[in-house]
């Protein structure tokens, strides 16, 4: 069955740097763009990030403005892996991240959470000094 399991999650202080990982199986991860999200006490989820199937070797990636030039997202179709490198993390940056597999058809920015089937079950960051 689909399966996402996010890991890498932790305690950081401001400006430090942590990387998620989200491992896939059940699935070809080379067909699906996968997002990341996160969810704050008290917040909605948002959407932080998302990576599109791969064409080729290029796979096109959109930020909210809010990580823009801080995180990056990335994917190792052999590792079955996608991966978001947070850094100059932000306290404001705490929250519960969260992976997901976006349904087929669906193709620009990072969209709403209903465009995604599967989630993982979550990996908490903090960030505080």
């Amino acid at each position: 069955q689909v399966q996402l399991v996010e890991s890498g999650g932790g305690l950081v202080q401001p400006g430090g740097s942590l990387r998620l990982s989200c491992a896939a199986s059940g699935f070809t991860l080379d067909y699906y763009a996968i997002g990341w999200f996160r969810q704050a006490p008290g917040k909605e989820r948002e959407g932080v990030s998302c990576i599109s199937s791969s064409e080729g070797s290029y796979s096109r990636t959109y930020y909210a403005d809010s990580v823009k030039g801080r995180f990056t997202i990335s994917r190792d179709n052999a590792k079955k892996t996608v991966y978001l490198q947070m850094n100059s993390l932000k306290p404001e940056d705490t929250a519960v991240y969260y992976c997901a597999r976006r349904k087929l058809g669906y193709v620009s920015l990072i969209g709403a959470p209903y465009e995604y089937d599967y989630w993982g079950q979550g990996t908490q960051v903090t960030v505080s000094s």
